[in-house]
């Protein structure tokens, strides 16, 4: 029996005043991190020969705990706090839930510019090859974006990494911004763990291709200009000036001659339907879409194209150079032959090359080798199946498909230069042709007039 007032150490009330207090003291403390206490990091790695491996490690940041990760033998592919999980529920349950409207980004059409991704290729290259955590990383590079198309994948790729998918699962899920080929070749990198090698081809790749593009679009530039001069300019005079004449032809009653009347009918044509002018061009692009979503229909309209005079032939060359750039790259960064095959077919842009790389692909996996049904498709010169068989008699199919690239690279870009120097005259000669068919039309009524006033 406890005398009134005496303090009791087991009494009901004084217990549970005693736990609230502590509960108070407690919220206010850190958390408790490691024996020595220093941050617990959460990493997931691959060792040198493949394998994945999970394990938690004290360190003073997440800097230290990269390297003495890699100390071990192991490659960084995620890492993090321990508590940073909890600290970010905190936080997304404040703010409204994780599944919220996330702060910065904003409604974009369509996917990411090449230029764009190229740099952003080259960036995170970059930053693993210093030896950052691709987490990071993509935080750094997420925060330099500007909001856009490729802003908004990079926070939806890295909420999913945070989730626990791979680098590749999650850029999978952005189709608008990372195409087959990115992703393959990242999933590569991540099962290598040479990720940042990947990258750098990856980049390489990219850059070479948008470098031939902007070559090939800064030639056009001047042709294309001329042809909207000379178009607005001889739509101007059979808008405007024909009218005029017309009016003073009919107030003297003379009798036209056939260049002159139809040269007046056409102009009649242009004042009454001016706006074919333009529906004309996008009912023609409408066309060929429609076409070509039907698999023969777009099957014959690329032949055709590829037998276009001088255009087809750079258009030929330049599907070439892309497809072995593509598969060469695929390849090099350890992506299965047959996969590596369908991604470059998806690559080429062209029907033609989509049949003849699925009859490749067929012979392949039957045991043939890629040469034999590569001279069988004939949609490549000797040259290219020559040095396909010698890569892959020698090992070394990667080397020579960049070489065929890299030399019908540089052959478009002659041919481009060579086709604009050949427009240049072409344009002058057409132009002059018309203007002067539009002079002696008007003049030879006036002429007839003058003789009969004479």
């Amino acid at each position: 029996m406890v005398e009134q007032g005496s303090s009791d150490p087991y009494d009901i009330e004084q217990v549970a005043a005693r736990s609230i207090f502590l509960k108070r003291v407690f919220q206010y403390l850190p958390e408790p991190a490691g024996e020595d206490g220093m941050p617990v990091f959460a990493y997931e790695a691959m060792d040198s020969s493949g394998l994945e491996v999970k394990d938690t490690i004290e360190a003073p940041s997440e800097a230290e705990a990269q390297t003495m990760i890699r100390e071990k033998g192991f490659y960084v592919t995620k890492i993090r706090e321990k508590d940073r999980k909890k600290k970010d529920a905190k936080k997304d349950a404040k703010k409204g839930g994780p599944k919220g409207k996330k702060p910065g980004k904003v409604f974009t059409i369509g996917g990411v510019k090449p230029k764009i991704l190229c740099t952003f290729t080259r960036q995170l290259s970059t930053l693993q090859d210093a030896g950052l955590p691709v987490l990071r990383s993509l935080r750094i590079l997420e925060g330099q974006s500007k909001p856009g198309a490729l802003k908004n994948a990079l926070m939806d790729v890295i909420e999913d990494i945070e989730g626990g998918n791979t680098l590749s699962e999650a850029m999978a899920k952005q189709p608008k911004a990372f195409d087959n080929l990115y992703v393959n070749m990242v999933k590569a990198g991540e099962a290598g763990g040479a990720l940042e090698v990947i990258l750098q081809r990856l980049a390489d790749f990219k850059e070479k291709a948008q470098s031939l593009k902007r070559k090939i679009v800064g030639a056009m530039i001047y042709p294309a200009a001329v042809i909207t001069v000379a178009v607005a300019i001889v739509s101007f005079i059979m808008i405007f000036i024909i009218p005029k004449f017309k009016e003073i032809f009919i107030g003297f009653g003379v009798e036209l001659p056939g260049p002159t009347v139809f040269l007046i009918e056409m102009s009649d044509w242009m004042m009454k339907y001016w706006y074919m002018m333009f529906i004309t061009p996008i009912g023609v692009w409408l066309f060929i879409k429609i076409v070509k979503k039907n698999k023969t229909g777009a099957y014959v309209m690329d032949w055709l194209a590829l037998r276009i005079p001088l255009v087809g032939k750079i258009l030929h060359i330049g599907t070439i150079a892309r497809v072995t750039r593509t598969l060469g790259t695929l390849i090099a960064s350890g992506v299965p032959i047959l996969e590596a095959l369908l991604i470059s077919r998806d690559t080429a842009g062209n029907a033609v090359f989509v049949r003849a790389f699925d009859n490749i692909y067929s012979a392949i996996r039957e045991g043939e080798t890629i040469a034999v049904p590569l001279k069988e498709s004939r949609i490549v010169d000797d040259l290219v199946v020559n040095m396909v068989d010698v890569g892959e008699e020698t090992g070394a199919l990667d080397n020579m498909l960049y070489k065929v690239a890299d030399v019908y690279d540089e052959e478009v870009e002659v041919r481009v230069e060579s086709l604009v120097s050949l427009l240049e005259p072409i344009m002058v000669v057409v132009l002059g042709l018309i203007v002067g068919f539009i002079v002696i039309a008007l003049f030879l009524p006036l002429i007839k007039l003058l003789n009969d006033l004479s």
